[in-house]
């Protein structure tokens, strides 16, 4: 089972990385803190008139601790961030190769926006632990303690008042923090996958949304989203700033307090006016280097939050009814069509959600199917709305496995088969088809890369495009997100033009009139089928019925079960 402490390890980059950026950070607070005691020193000591040979180390100490501050924060932002994106990009790209074997069917029920945020904005917080938690941490703690020792050296007493105060500073901010800004930091996430959520339905169904006149409805959805999101960033910008007041009020009461101690002992002679500058000033750059750390403790809760989240999202396991990935690697080459598909007694199911705690499969959906569809051969599936059709569609190209019985191709077994090379076999053109926001020849190119340009209009001619294709200028049109500068039996015959230039032995095709107009329908499924030849072999699910002449034989679905 992943947990969050897993996904923190995976997010933090490997010492060899990250070593370099933190020996940086630490010399650049170092070199901040030594530029001061310097500064101090040289001030108070140049008043004092001494020959100019005394001040001449001092002098060059300030021009060094001024250049070295500047050039290695250089260095430890150039190394860190090397290290934290490259990390960030192996993190993203396990966690996506851990939602590839879900797609589509074991995130069919969850929602977009959910994803879309544990896959970008909560994996872009992973950043933050090396940068803005480990790294401040480990460099602010040297440095405190190396400053600490500083004064110590100077004026024991002040030495102890400044590591009192680090410490009241510590707790008193890292406990306001706590108090006042964790639940705003918890919930931004969600508050943000809310708003993700909003807008996508919004702008995905806007035409449904218009026509029913609920556009002013789903419009205050967002804006409620938005304005919840607004007031968590604020709480937390506030939690923060207070966090920043204690700690300056902690920086001036830690200098205050060396002067009462180190005072009698300036006056009786025990310390110079340069040590009492320097015991007196240092605790000002220690705290300004310390002003990270009730930072880093509110960066650490959104980073913890973040890798929760994305534990539950992005499961270790595969769900039932979702094939494993345990099967050989891909060949890139579908098994032998041979005597065609064959289900015996198939039963599937669609799975429960991938993130939830005991997954259990649901009661299948299809009981017990027998299906044989040979080369060439054209088969209609019909049945009312959730007899299984889909779900039979599913089976055939392995987006769900089988709970019982047995399905082949050519006489192979598919589940000794990898789930891609099955789809290598078999095509499916589904019922909404996936039009990306690309020009026509990238739509098509998806298909099979390195296509010529003529190709792809020989096959766009073949499913009856090629009069559109002309009037829209050629391949360089673009098609809009998800389709929506094309109709719905335009956006079906790209999708077959795509699947024909694949090369598909067998096609299926999901209610492929579902999005066109009745009158026209007819018209097009005697397109499409025209188009794919004879040559393949064509599973046409529809639940209303075809021209004759179309289909070869008809199977009829109810409830999950072949029909007499």
């Amino acid at each position: 089972m992943t947990t969050a402490v897993d996904i923190l390890r995976l997010a933090m980059p490997s010492p060899r990385r990250f070593w370099p950026g933190a020996a940086a950070g630490f010399l650049s607070e170092a070199s901040a803190v030594a530029l001061l005691a310097c500064s101090a020193w040289l001030i108070v000591r140049a008043s004092e008139q001494p020959p100019v040979m005394y001040l001449s180390a001092a002098v060059v100490g300030v021009r060094a601790f001024a250049l070295s501050r500047a050039a290695f924060r250089y260095t430890e932002r150039l190394a860190s961030h090397d290290a934290a994106l490259r990390q960030l990009a192996v993190t993203r790209t396990d966690l996506v190769r851990r939602v590839i074997p879900l797609a589509p069917d074991g995130l069919a029920r969850t929602k977009r926006g959910s994803v879309l945020g544990a896959l970008v904005d909560d994996v872009d917080e992973l950043q933050n632990l090396p940068l803005r938690v480990v790294l401040p941490l480990v460099s602010s703690a040297a440095v405190a303690l190396g400053a600490v020792v500083l004064v110590a050296f100077v004026w024991w007493p002040a030495a102890l008042t400044l590591l009192g105060c680090l410490a009241v500073a510590a707790l008193v901010a890292l406990a306001w923090g706590w108090a006042s800004g964790s639940r705003a930091e918890r919930s931004i996430a969600p508050l943000r996958a809310r708003l993700a959520d909003a807008v996508l339905d919004h702008l995905a169904s806007l035409d449904v949304l218009v026509t029913y006149g609920a556009a002013a409805q789903s419009a205050e959805r967002i804006t409620a989203a938005d304005a919840a999101l607004r007031r968590a960033v604020t709480r937390r910008a506030g939690a923060q700033a207070g966090s920043t007041a204690l700690v300056s009020v902690c920086a001036g009461a830690a200098s205050l307090l060396a002067v009462v101690v180190g005072a009698p002992a300036f006056s009786d002679g025990e310390i110079t006016g340069p040590a009492f500058a320097v015991a007196v000033l240092v605790p000002m750059a220690v705290f300004e280097v310390f002003a990270s750390v009730p930072a880093a403790a509110s960066a650490w809760r959104q980073v913890r939050a973040a890798a929760t989240r994305i534990a539950e999202s992005v499961p270790d396991a595969v769900p039932a009814g979702i094939p494993s990935e345990s099967a050989p690697a891909p060949t890139g080459a579908g098994p032998a069509l041979g005597d065609g598909l064959v289900l015996a007694g198939v039963s599937a199911h669609w799975p429960t959600l991938a993130n939830a705690p005991q997954p259990e499969p649901s009661e299948p959906v299809l009981r017990g199917v027998d299906l044989t569809v040979r080369p060439g051969e054209r088969v209609l599936v019909v049945g009312s709305s959730g007899a299984g059709k889909t779900t039979l569609a599913h089976v055939l190209v392995r987006f769900l496995s089988p709970s019982a019985g047995r399905y082949t191709i050519g006489g192979v077994d598919v589940a000794s088969l990898n789930p891609d090379d099955v789809r290598e076999t078999v095509g499916l053109c589904e019922q909404q088809p996936m039009l990306f926001d690309e020009d026509i020849r990238q739509n098509l190119l998806f298909a099979r890369e390195g296509a010529a340009d003529a190709e792809l209009e020989a096959v766009l001619e073949r499913v009856g495009l090629g009069d559109w294709l002309r009037e829209r200028g050629g391949l360089d049109a673009r098609v809009g997100e998800r389709g929506a500068l094309v109709s719905g039996g335009q956006a079906q015959r790209i999708a077959l033009a795509r699947a024909l230039l694949h090369g598909f032995p067998v096609l299926v095709l999901d209610e492929p009139t579902a999005g066109v107009d009745a009158d026209a329908s007819d018209a097009l499924l005697t397109d499409l089928l025209a188009a794919v030849g004879d040559d393949r072999a064509v599973v046409l699910i529809s639940h209303v019925a075809v021209p004759a002449g179309l289909v070869d034989r008809t199977v009829r679905l109810v409830d999950g079960v072949v029909a007499a």
